[in-house]
Order: C-alpha cells, then structure tokens, then sequence
C-alpha cells in the first residue's frame, strides 16, 4: 500500500513539479550528496541513467562554470556560456539536467526541482531520479520513494537510484527494504562500486550490514 501509495503521488507531481518546490529559494541547508539519508551519489550518468550500473556521469560543471555559482533563478547554459533564466526550449533537455542535477548537489533542493520541471523528457531516469532526491531532502520522503521507483521501472539497473531508494527506506526505518536495495546493487555491479560503499555505510549506522 505504502509503495503504490508513493508511486502514485510521485505520478502526479511529474506533471506539475514546479508546484511542489519553493520557487527559486536562494536555497542551502544540507549540502547535496551528504550522508544520513542523503547519500554522496555521484552524477547520473548518460540519458537512461547508465545502464551499466556505475553512476559515471555528469559533471554540472559547464566550460569551467556552474549553475551552483549563478544567482537564484538562473542557471548555467554550456553554449552561451553564462547564467541564463531557465525555460522550456531555451535550454536542452542535458543541460537543464546537468543544472537540476547541480542545484540538488548544492541544497537548493526547490530550484531543482524548478528547474528539472522544465526536461521535456519526463522518462529520463536520470530526472526522475533528482527529483526523488531533491524531494527527500527537502523532506518529502514519500514523493521521493515514488521518483525512484518510476526511474527504476524505466532502468531496473540504474544503481544511483537504487541507492539513493535504499537511503530513502532508512529514513522511514524499512531497514529489510533499504538492505533489499543494497543486494540489487551487489547484483548489478559487486561490493566494488561507490553505490555499493555508499549504501553499505549507510546501513552500518543501523547495525544492519
């Protein structure tokens, strides 16, 4: 029940994101990526979210700038080189990516998810997935638990989500789910890659690893 219920929610703020973020916060509190629920994943690899496992990609770093480092509002666009404010059409589907990614890294976690409101392809993994993580940070650990659960429908081995879900499952102490999460990435990529190591801490602090 709990499960449909977050997938649902999850369903119907993937048409409205903009509505469930503050706008344009100047954002921080909790720097992205930091632990006790947060996870240091890294970026979100390719389009489709690396189906190989590893969470290769993305550097939110565009030409030596970033979207961090722009006022509140704006973002970085890797072809004009400057902060721009961002729309759809404007900017493509990559770069609003790389930007909501880079928002979410930096804890400004309502203008990521403005921002990432904006990627025409509502099917990204990569999307879906910092959408569930802006939305956990912020607080919202159900509508997470949805974002991360569409992503992983659409790339059953993307492991950043799967991290970032076994996180989310410690945060509303479903420790059996969270340790489920952590066998899946073993599956997909071993005990030698970052997710693995991420989960895994994660899971120490409750003894359960």
């Amino acid at each position: 029940m709990q499960t449909r219920f977050a997938f649902a929610l999850a369903a119907a703020l993937l048409v409205l994101p903009i509505a469930t973020g503050s706008t344009f916060s100047a954002g921080g509190g909790g720097g992205g990526g930091g632990n006790g629920g947060g996870g240091q994943g890294s970026g979100g690899g390719n389009s489709g979210g690396n189906s190989g496992g590893g969470s290769s990609g993305g550097s939110s770093s565009g030409g030596g700038s970033s979207t961090a480092q722009c006022r509140s509002g704006k973002v970085w666009d890797r072809k004009s080189h400057k902060c721009v404010a961002p729309r759809q059409g404007l900017l493509d589907d990559d770069s609003l990516y790389e930007a909501g990614r880079g928002l979410a890294m930096a804890g400004r976690y309502g203008e990521a998810i403005t921002v990432l409101g904006y990627v025409v392809n509502k099917a990204d993994p990569r999307v879906l997935n910092y959408l569930g993580y802006s939305h956990r940070k912020a607080g919202r650990v159900q509508v997470g638990l949805g974002y991360y659960q569409e992503a992983l429908r659409i790339n059953p081995r993307y492991v950043l989500a799967r991290e970032y879900l076994g996180e989310a499952y410690l945060t509303i102490g479903d420790l059996a789910a969270a340790r489920g999460q952590l066998d899946e990435i073993h599956k997909i990529c071993g005990k030698g890659c970052r997710e693995y190591s991420q989960l895994s801490q994660e899971l120490a602090k409750f003894g359960k690893i």
